[in-house]
């Protein structure tokens, strides 16, 4: 297991009432892994079924694997004027 620790802003930080969080993931985690463990936190339910997720500032697909020392952020919804 390794601890990965994920960055949340706005709406999401705002749900889950914080800045960052560390989840531990097994080796060989993808994306998706990590959605999964994100969504048994308390408040993940409000999150949309596909959040944007980066990682090391590039957009992730969900089969990407997770390395232990990678830049994660959860990315909330972007509205403009």
């Amino acid at each position: 297991m390794s601890t990965v620790t994920v960055q949340l802003f706005a709406s999401y930080a705002e749900l889950l009432g914080a800045s960052t969080i560390e989840l531990s993931l097994a080796p060989n985690s993808t994306v998706n892994d990590l959605l999964s463990r994100i969504r048994l936190l308390p408040g993940a339910s409000m999150l949309p079924a596909a959040p944007r997720i980066a990682v090391n500032r590039s957009f992730a697909s969900a089969d990407q694997r997770i390395q232990p020392n990678d830049e994660i952020a959860l990315i909330p919804p972007v509205a403009g004027g």
